[in-house]
């Protein structure tokens, strides 16, 4: 891919007069993104042949505030849009691009990962899920875990074993699968939260064509790089993760017949996201926790009156710089990308800093509330009693923070394999032995 080195104001003013004659708020959610997407304004991101206008990421995120301000529906957020995407535009052939891509950046199908495995979570290449072929098809059984947005996906990034015999990095097949298909259970996972975001998979002699095979059959680690790479810098502070629309894409979600303008607030200057009810209220709380809460907890400081105590504001000062910080880490990337370079484990040091900063979040904000911070509710109507009881309508989210804090250490690879990453890939240090890389999986041991 090859991004553009010049002024985002250019295209910021395309952008502007392409919404001013194209956004109707009364067109259906579905009608809306088939004319964002295929103008190139969901991913912009991706290259041209893949739906997008082949800028940077940080452009990108500058194009989704921009149409966010404007106040439009902006692009079919989710996993299809931030992973399948960029994926198949890499791996894929052009015959799947416009099978699959055209689909996510017009929100016609919405993604999920089928990745981790009860038994193969921080080593992913032990994963024990088989594939095996049946003419022009090939037959799956296996469970996962931890699949974001399983319980409304379309479509499935399926990571399988499909040869045994080889060392275990090798045998592994990255499949473009249906997730609405016999053979296919979700079963939702509560979170201390109380939420159920993420879900257990089991496939039972479910089905998937030999034509969804992205990269190559047993060539599926590569593609599943450039998976978790996209990972790690959508999930990494600065990575904008929250600059989607909020309408939910794909069939199962329900919203494609549904109003565009329904989901959309007044125009607003600066870029900031967008407002509106189709998200739901925990995943609008992940979205601000992601960007780290530091405005959030500034405004619940001013509520309690903690804004004049110094050991508050220093500790909001020091959650605002790291914030800053991964946001000029993303322009530093970008910068040097213009010129043709690259920061090697940039998205891993994103990572890692997002981890940071939501742990800074759980602290500060459950120093602001005190011990009000002891009140959560695990349901809608509980959360509103909160409310009421407390008179803080920002309590339930600051206590959400603190109950999801402990998760992004964990998603999306550990901190500990992230440093592993960035110690053997970036810094040159020796791995730690083993055999893995020679062995064939069958001899080794379970989850070895």
């Amino acid at each position: 891919m090859t991004a553009t080195t010049e002024s985002t104001e250019p295209l910021i003013d395309e952008l502007q007069q392409w919404l001013s004659s194209e956004w109707d708020p009364e067109l259906t959610v579905g009608a809306w993104w088939e004319r964002l997407g295929l103008a190139g304004w969901s991913a912009p991101s991706l290259p041209p042949n893949a739906y997008g206008k082949g800028v940077t990421r940080n452009d990108g995120i500058k194009i989704a505030q921009a149409i966010a301000a404007f106040g439009a529906l902006g692009a079919p957020a989710g996993l299809g849009l931030l992973l399948a995407a960029p994926t198949i535009a890499t791996h894929g052939t052009q015959e799947q691009i416009d099978r699959y891509v055209r689909d996510i950046v017009t929100g016609r199908q919405s993604w999920c990962q089928l990745f981790s495995e009860p038994s193969a979570g921080s080593d992913l290449a032990g994963l024990q899920t088989r594939a095996v072929k049946d003419g022009d098809e090939w037959i799956v059984n296996g469970q996962k875990v931890w699949t974001s947005g399983g319980q409304r996906a379309d479509m499935g990034m399926l990571l399988a074993r499909t040869d045994p015999g080889v060392p275990k990095h090798q045998g592994i097949t990255y499949f473009a699968f249906a997730m609405v298909q016999p053979g296919v259970e979700v079963r939702p996972l509560r979170e201390m939260t109380g939420r159920a975001l993420f879900n257990e998979v089991f496939l039972t002699d479910a089905r998937v064509p030999d034509d969804a095979v992205i990269g190559g059959i047993n060539h599926g680690w590569a593609a599943a790089n450039t998976t978790l790479a996209n990972e790690r810098a959508g999930l990494g502070s600065g990575g904008g993760s929250g600059a989607g629309g909020l309408a939910i894409p794909g069939t199962v979600g329900g919203d494609l017949d549904r109003r565009a303008g329904d989901f959309v607030g007044a125009p607003r200057s600066g870029g900031s996201k967008g407002s509106g009810g189709a998200k739901s209220d925990g995943e609008a709380t992940m979205l601000q926790a992601m960007s780290g809460g530091a405005g959030l907890l500034i405004d619940q400081a001013k509520r309690n009156g903690k804004n004049t105590d110094p050991l508050v504001r220093q500790d909001l000062a020091r959650l605002y710089t790291w914030t800053e910080l991964g946001r000029f880490n993303g322009l530093r990337l970008k910068a040097v990308k213009s010129g043709g370079g690259d920061i090697p484990g940039m998205p891993n040091i994103s990572k890692l800093s997002m981890s940071h900063i939501m742990r800074l979040s759980r602290d500060v904000g459950l120093g602001i509330v005190g011990a009000s911070g002891m009140l959560h509710s695990y349901d809608s109507a509980g959360r509103g009693t909160v409310t009421a009881v407390t008179g803080n309508p920002l309590l339930p989210v600051v206590t959400e923070m603190a109950l999801l804090a402990q998760a992004p250490p964990i998603y999306g690879g550990t901190d500990q394999i992230q440093r592993n990453i960035i110690g053997e890939r970036v810094l040159g240090l020796p791995k730690e032995p083993n055999s893995d890389r020679t062995t064939p999986f069958s001899e080794l041991p379970r989850n070895a």
